[in-house]
Order: structure tokens, then C-alpha cells, then sequence
């Protein structure tokens, strides 16, 4: 039997992930997210989709970053009325980023004079359609379909998916997490698979400071002190906040770092993070057992949630040393790029990159080097020191993406492994090594390719 294998987004590119199998009678999404950090991004995510979402009986939901989920609502108002299908955290935090995400989008209509892709009543629908499943629970979803969601240790709730028909298995892997991550335990590796559909956003790089990371934020932090300077820090609110929260409060409590004053400056932020502490069955069993001997792992002395506006205008008339984290991890949005303006031509100022930085986002620039950039029409000389810790990654890196595929093959060679979700660069680089490396059939679809696959 065959089915065909669609790639109708995160193909070339790390965001915009939008994958389908078709067996003809059963039509399965795995994600549908923003495309982001392009300039052009808002008009791809408004266009229509390449598929008729009224066809499409299954959504799979890997995770809730908004390059996987960011147009399912718009996905529900084409007409799609299946199942969606994640893990319980995954609906929760999908909820909060659907909210905020629409509030962003509902500005930048108006300031565009044009319509948001989606409405409240859109994002209502899209999760009265939801179901939740466990990690490990297999069910079926039609067609002699069976499905499994297995642990993908990216952020909270994520998962890979596992699809089985007639003795064959496809598993589609979303985001796989960094080993080792500050809350979470490692991925599951996916093994007795004909295919596999896998990121590859570091495919072509190492995380060499993993080890090192803490040290290197502890470094930070005490040159912030010394400087009587400030640690500005874009973290994507889900997931590396929380992390860099556990690690600040871990610092604190064993006293390596006097306390500072710091500021989580995002509404998002701090939603997502009520969601951490009451799912904290899927958190690390060494992180539960700090839990419960009673320590709030998202609170230490001098920290401050700042839900509003008011609140944030405030920040920057604070003496002294200070940490700022705020959205958006890339600085394409969100209450960092005030900060930024603010603290930017500071030589006492430092900027703390702590995760993946798309081609054309202010973020990338600055990584790159640039001294002076324009946010929001803003032109701002940069004098601060711009430093970066890869370490906090998310995402797997080359290293671990080839060795999970190497762990999963021993015993069976796949027929097929897709690369997607990276930069076209990381995609064909971990395509090379997969197949000189592991004399496994790899292969790096092309945009909007339909494969067919024995499923």
C-alpha cells in the first residue's frame, strides 16, 4: 500500500512547519505553523493553503511554538473540522499562544490596514476540536492508522508521532531537544521506523557549551554585577525562559551569584510559566524531587513579573546592576526591542543570546555583528556587548540529530529518512553525513514536494 508524503512548509527554512500523509482515504497534518523572521512572512501566512483544509480529517500538534501552531486557527477558518491531537500541555500552552499571538496580529492589521488571518471565535473552534493523549497510549485514528505520541524533551508536552499502518511505521519527530536540557528529560529514540520526517535547525553545528552554560551565565551575570550594568536577555517565552529562571534561582539559592534584581518583562511569559508549575509530571524526575522538597524553582530574591505596560516603561529607571528577559527570543517583536532601544548604546549593557536567531530578525543581525540597527523605525548605534550561549539551545545539534538516527537504525535500516525544518545549508549538510556517515537513504525535499512513500 502507498501513501503520499507532502511538504508544504518548514522545507528550506527552520519555521512553517505544515506536513501531510495521504493514504488516500485518511489525510493526516502533522503541524501548521507560522512562517517567521522573513519580511515578507506576514504575506506567506496570509495565502491560502496548498491543500483543502475541509479534506483534512487528522492535526497532529508536536509542540506549541508558533512555527508548528501558528495557523492552526487560520486552518480551522478554511474549513478544516477534524481531530487535533497533542498532549495536554501542548492544548494548555497553545491556548495562551494563540491569544497572544492574535493580540499582535490584530496591531499589526490595523497598523497595515489589513484583516488578522484568524479570529477569537477561530481560535475557540480550532479547540473545541481538540483531544488530548498521553505519551506511550497508542489509538487509532482510521484507515488501519494507529497513532503514539512519545517524548520529544524540546520544551513541555512535546512530542514525536508515531504512525503505524499494515506493519509499517512513519514517525515524525517535530523538534528534538538538547541533551542535557535544564528541565526536561531526554528525547525517546524512535527505532523500528520505515520512515522518518526530522528537524534539522543545527544540522550542520555543534552545541559546544552545554557543559559550560551555567558557567557561562553565572560569568554574565557577575560581570553585569561588577559593571553596575545591565543583562538584557530575549528568551522565547516557552521553554527557555523557564530554564533560564531554574538556572538563575539555582545560582541564587547555592550562592555561587549574589541576588540582582531581575525582571521577567512578559505577559507570555509569565502565563506559560503557571502552566510549568502545576504540569510538572512531564519535568525531569530530578527537577520533581527539587519540587517537592519544596523549592519554587521559578522564584528567588529580586525577581519581578512585569504583566504591564506601565510596569515595563518603569524598568529602565532602576539604578543599579539588573537582568531584563523579555519576548521575542529573535527580537522580531515583543516588549525586548524597547529594552533594546533603551540599553543598547550602553558599553555597560550586555546582550545575551540564548537561542536560535532566524536569517533576517534583529537578533541575527546582531549576532552577526551589526553596530547599528533600526528597530521600529528606530535607528539605534549598538555599543553594548552582544554575547551568546548556545548551550541553551532547544534543539538538538548535529552530533545528537545523527545520533538518534544511528540509536533508532541499529536493528533496522530505514527505508527513508526526510530531513526538513532548517536552513537549507543544515538540512543538506546532515543529508550528507546521514548517508556517508550511517549508509542511510536521506533526503532533503524540496518545497511543497509530495513523495510517495510504502505506507
Amino acid at each position: 500500500m502507498s501513501a503520499t508524503l507532502g511538504f508544504y512548509g518548514g522545507v528550506g527554512s527552520v519555521t512553517g512547519a505544515n506536513f501531510m500523509i495521504d493514504t488516500g482515504a485518511l489525510a493526516v497534518l502533522v503541524d501548521c505553523g507560522l512562517v517567521q523572521g522573513d519580511e515578507f512572512a506576514d504575506v506567506v501566512n496570509a495565502k491560502a493553503f496548498l491543500y483543502n483544509p475541509a479534506n483534512v480529517d487528522v492535526l497532529f500538534v508536536t509542540h506549541a511554538h508558533a512555527d508548528h501552531i501558528g495557523r492552526i486557527p487560520k486552518l480551522v477558518r478554511d474549513g478544516f473540522r477534524g481531530v487535533i491531537y497533542s498532549t495536554m500541555p501542548t492544548k494548555e500552552l497553545c491556548r495562551i499562544m494563540f491569544d497572544d499571538a492574535l493580540h499582535i496580529m490584530e496591531h499589526e492589521a490595523r497598523r497595515g490596514n489589513r484583516e488578522p488571518i484568524y479570529s477569537a471565535d477561530d481560535i475557540e473552534l480550532a479547540l473545541s476540536l481538540w483531544d488530548v493523549k498521553p505519551y506511550y497510549q497508542s489509538f487509532d485514528i482510521g484507515d488501519d492508522v494507529s497513532a503514539e505520541f512519545t517524548n520529544a524533551g524540546h520544551i513541555l508536552g512535546s512530542a514525536m508521532v508515531h504512525l503505524t499502518r499494515n506493519g509499517k511505521k512513519m514517525v515524525f519527530t517535530g523538534d528534538i531537544g538538547n541533551v542535557p536540557q535544564p528541565l526536561l528529560a531526554p528525547p525517546d529514540i524512535p527505532k523500528d521506523y520505515d520512515y522518518l520526517l526530522m528537524e534539522s535547525v543545527y544540522g550542520d553545528r555543534v552545541h559546544e557549551e552545554v557543559e559550560e552554560r551555567v558557567a557561562l551565565l553565572q560569568h554574565y551575570i557577575e560581570d553585569t554585577i561588577q559593571k553596575q550594568g545591565t543583562l538584557i536577555i530575549p528568551a522565547f517565552s516557552l521553554e527557555r525562559t523557564q530554564g533560564i529562571l531554574f538556572e538563575i534561582n539555582n545560582l541564587i539559592e547555592q550562592k555561587k551569584i549574589a541576588s540582582i534584581r531581575t525582571f521577567l518583562d512578559s505577559p507570555l511569559a509569565i502565563r506559560v510559566t503557571d502552566v510549568y508549575r502545576h504540569s510538572t509530571e512531564f519535568l525531569k524526575p530530578e527537577i520533581q524531587e527539587q519540587i517537592k522538597a519544596g523549592d519554587d524553582i521559578f522564584s528567588f530574591e529580586g525577581l519581578s513579573f512585569t504583566e504591564t505596560m506601565k510596569e515595563s516603561g518603569q524598568i529602565a529607571h532602576f539604578g543599579g546592576p539588573k537582568i531584563i528577559i523579555a519576548g521575542s527570543g529573535m527580537s522580531h517583536g515583543g516588549r525586548i526591542r524597547e529594552h533594546e532601544k533603551e540599553f543598547l548604546g550602553d558599553p555597560r549593557t550586555t546582550l545575551l543570546l540564548v537561542g536560535y536567531q532566524t536569517v533576517g530578525s534583529v537578533g541575527r543581525l546582531l549576532q552577526d555583528g551589526a553596530k547599528h540597527i533600526t528597530i521600529d523605525h528606530t535607528k539605534v548605534r549598538v555599543k553594548a556587548q552582544i554575547a551568546m550561549i548556545r548551550g541553551f539551545s532547544g534543539h538538538a545539534d548535529r552530533n545528537q540529530l545523527i545520533d538518534l538516527v544511528y540509536q533508532g537504525a541499529k536493528d533496522k535500516k530505514p527505508k527513508e529518512v526526510f530531513v526538513a525544518m532548517g536552513e537549507e545549508r543544515s538540512s543538506l549538510f546532515l543529508t550528507q553525513r546521514l548517508r556517508d556517515y550511517l549508509g542511510v537513504k536521506a533526503t532533503a525535499p524540496e518545497v511543497n514536494a509530495e513523495i510517495e512513500i510504502d505506507f
